[in-house]
């Protein structure tokens, strides 16, 4: 019997983001509704047929989406909050009202985007679904059946891929006029029957299996869920195709002893390193007694190395020695949806550097490859024998994975000596500022004399065609440095003389030269591969460039000093130095997995350190280290959380404590849950620091409440991931419910994060409307400054 492969998401945007391009035409106007779909339909059509002709044996359907997969789930069926009901528009343009708002003035339209949060540990964003007591659940349409039937059309056989009824409602929140204290679990009796009416069509119309994602069972919560499963896959499993309850990210502990139990036909664990492979000797010998079949997720869809198939071939052969070649499928750790398309668009990258990688095409080979060489080689082997078979494909690629694997294994142990002396030279003096904040806050304002509710941005300012334009340009050899560097001077002035004229308190520079808030850096430090078209979907439209960590990490030269000094000689005004923090850069890149993270970000922390040193020499009076990640980065398991909050907040430490008690230290944080990390914001020591509040209905400031901060704290007064523009009045309030939480001596006045994915326009009308509801503040709450 052939062991099957399986591949349980891909990613969603197409080899050179076709999809990405689409619908920001659709958004412009430029193409419509049929075309959109259309596009859609032949990105979906590219992805099946190459995993097809892969040889994978079980394919998704179902996962692609437009936006979000949990937006898509929401429309799906009718989670739809009442706003975005009341505008006649169509169920597409709904959809992406809900997940970037829409403001229509002709048709008297002002929708605000939902929240948006990071899925679980990644850098993908999800729209959190908004329940009440009142949620009329219904199924609009059937996403997976639709694709399940496009994709068979084609010859085809799919399975079918659902998020799990429990977690979709675990990562809802209440509605806005809901008691805050409800539990959108409550509705989950109300929910499951639209859910046996999406299995029972997929069985009726021929599907054999159907893929069940659970991802919360990876988390503490799911040690009380144990009810809820029980009851909600008794329901399920009624009318529903076989069931394949998938779990990842993490291991299953605790929930394994109910897990177990349930009526389904077969689990998925993740056993790559962001997972747990150490629970797989726990797990077989679970289902040892019990009929389930296991999905080994053994090839890492978080990862960009490849996969050591040798090592992840005894996990196989264990698995198969305790259950059988029948109960057993090798499969992706997860969805490849966080991992660039394929390989074979890269030719700048060396031979020897291509040898060390795999995307998510070449994942899909690897699914496959194993699959075959643990079927045709089933007992345990050497390495001569264990490839000794009929297989004699599957043969040459296994052997040929040895000899990469063993080549970047050499590699590895080539270790730049000097990087690592000075990181064993670290001492606990090079962790902490001079004197303790309210001696630097006193010696920081004498230097820039901030009004009351002093107003800033998080960094980036729109990057224009123009801009985009002239870095290609520059970057093939058709624009020369001086010119290159002369439109960057000239973009930066129109920044500074911007922010001037509305009158904001600390500026910045616009960050014009920047590519991306990783990728800059990246590209400017030793240790980092860099990629053409390995995007990856961040959010909606979206996408990113992770870079690679390869080796050990150092700064050959000053990377932002130029450009801060410029900007900084252009106004009296304090002009932020920006940086992006040594655990953002961090878990935004592909790390090694050869060496710990702590190591990885301590490596970047002191080629950071020197850069903070070179800006305050240059006269930067603040310098912002944004550490939007350190939250995402948190393990999901709260046992693991003290080790990982230690190195990280080290590592920001490790960064800016060097500079004078003058220099104030900033940090930024975006779409995070902090509450529960807020001991540890509070050791970075960060003098000022910036928040995203605008889509979370300020319950992001309720720990300002419960535990004291001395610090300035800017809470993002509005939303930039949407286009719509807030008035001066929605700004106003936003203010004055920020008080009820912070004191007003500690109110700072920001949006929620950099406005580099903006235009020029809203972005003008936006700050110019944000400074007016600080001046009015100031008029009506400066008596209370004091206090």
């Amino acid at each position: 019997m052939m062991i099957p492969s399986a591949v349980l998401g891909f990613p969603r945007i197409g080899p050179h983001r076709e999809l990405k391009k689409v619908v920001e035409l659709y958004w412009a106007g430029k193409v419509g509704h049929g075309e959109l779909q259309a596009s859609a339909s032949t990105i979906r059509v590219q992805r099946w047929l190459s995993l097809h002709a892969r040889g994978v044996t079980i394919i998704p359907s179902g996962e692609f989406s437009l936006y979000d997969h949990v937006l898509d789930h929401c429309c799906m069926m009718n989670i739809i909050p009442d706003r975005y009901t009341k505008n006649d528009l169509s169920m597409t343009d709904m959809y992406f009202a809900m997940g970037r708002g829409l403001q229509d003035g002709k048709r008297g339209i002002d929708l605000p985007a939902m929240e948006m949060k990071k899925w679980f540990d990644t850098n993908y964003h999800f729209i959190v679904p908004e329940v009440s007591s009142s949620t009329q659940f219904k199924l609009n349409y059937n996403q997976a059946l639709n694709e399940f039937l496009e994709a068979r059309t084609l010859g085809v056989s799919t399975r079918p891929v659902l998020l799990g009824p429990v977690t979709l409602l675990a990562l809802a929140k209440p509605s806005h006029h809901d008691d805050p204290s409800y539990d959108p679990l409550q509705a989950l009796h109300k929910l499951l029957p639209v859910y046996v009416e999406i299995l029972s069509q997929l069985k009726q119309a021929g599907s054999e299996s159907v893929q069940i994602d659970e991802p919360i069972l990876v988390l503490d919560r799911a040690a009380g869920l144990e009810d809820v499963f029980r009851s909600t896959y008794a329901t399920l499993a009624r009318e529903s195709p076989k069931i394949v309850l998938t779990t990842y990210f993490g291991r299953l502990g605790q929930a394994l002893t109910y897990v177990k139990d349930l009526p389904v036909w077969g689990l998925h664990v993740d056993l790559s390193e962001r997972g747990d492979a150490s629970q797989l000797e726990e797990v077989v010998q679970a289902l040892v007694p019990t009929p389930l079949v296991l999905s080994l997720g053994l090839i890492s869809g978080r990862n960009v190395w490849k996969a050591d198939l040798a090592t992840a071939l005894e996990k196989v052969r264990y698995t198969v020695q305790h259950l059988g070649a029948e109960r057993v499928i090798v499969a992706t750790s997860s969805s490849l949806l966080h991992i660039p398309v394929t390989l074979a668009s890269e030719d700048r990258l060396s031979s020897t550097q291509l040898d060390w990688l795999a995307f998510a095409l070449e994942k899909a080979s690897e699914v496959v490859t194993l699959a075959r060489i643990a079927t045709a080689a089933p007992a345990a082997a050497t390495r001569d024998d264990g490839c000794n078979n009929d297989d004699q494909e599957a043969a040459t690629c296994f052997v040929a994975n040895e000899e990469s694997i063993a080549r970047r294994r050499e590699f590895e142990a080539k270790s730049d000596p000097a990087v690592r002396h000075r990181l064993a030279m670290v001492t606990p003096a090079m962790y902490a500022r001079t004197s303790p904040f309210p001696i630097r806050k006193e010696t920081q304002q004498k230097l820039m004399n901030l009004p009351p509710f002093p107003t800033t941005t998080i960094g980036s300012f729109p990057q224009t065609s123009q801009i985009r334009l002239a870095r290609s340009h520059h970057n093939d050899g058709r624009l020369s440095l001086a010119q290159y560097e002369g439109m960057m001077e000239g973009e930066i002035e129109r920044v500074i003389r911007f922010q001037e004229s509305i009158d904001l308190d600390i500026l910045v520079h616009g960050e014009p030269e920047r590519n991306d808030m990783v990728q800059y850096f990246a590209e400017q430090l030793n240790g980092f591969l860099f990629t053409q078209n390995g995007w990856v979907q961040s959010y909606g439209s979206r996408c990113v460039r992770p870079p690679i960590i390869s080796s050990d990490v150092s700064r050959p030269g000053p990377m932002t000093v130029r450009w801060a000094r410029y900007a900084q000689s252009l106004t009296p005004k304090p002009v932020k130095g920006m940086l992006t923090g040594p655990v953002t850069i961090l878990n935004w890149s592909y790390p090694r997995i050869d060496v710990s993270r702590e190591v990885q970000a301590k490596q970047i922390a002191l080629a950071l350190r020197d850069e903070v040193i070179d800006l305050e020499a240059a006269g930067i009076r603040a310098i912002q280290v944004d550490e939007p990640a350190i939250r995402e980065g948190l393990p999901l398991r709260n046992v693991d959380w003290d080790a990982y909050l230690t190195w990280a907040v080290e590592s920001f430490r490790l960064t800016t404590s060097a500079v004078k008690d003058s220099t104030m230290i900033a940090s930024h944080f975006c779409y995070s849950d902090f509450n529960d990390i807020f001991s540890s914001i509070k050791r970075l020591d960060a003098d000022s620091i910036s928040i995203e509040a605008s889509k979370s209905d300020m319950k992001l400031l309720n720990v300002f409440q419960t535990q004291q901060y001395s610090s300035g704290i800017g809470p993002g007064v509005y939303d930039i991931h949407s286009p719509r523009v807030p008035s001066q009045e929605e700004i106003q309030a936003r203010i004055s419910s920020m008080l009820s939480y912070i004191p007003s001596s500690l109110l700072e006045v920001n949006p929620d994060c950099g406005l580099k994915t903006r235009a020029w326009k809203e972005t003008e009308e936006a700050l110019k409307n944000m400074v007016r509801a600080a001046q009015w503040a100031r008029r009506t709450y400066v008596s209370n400054i004091a206090k």
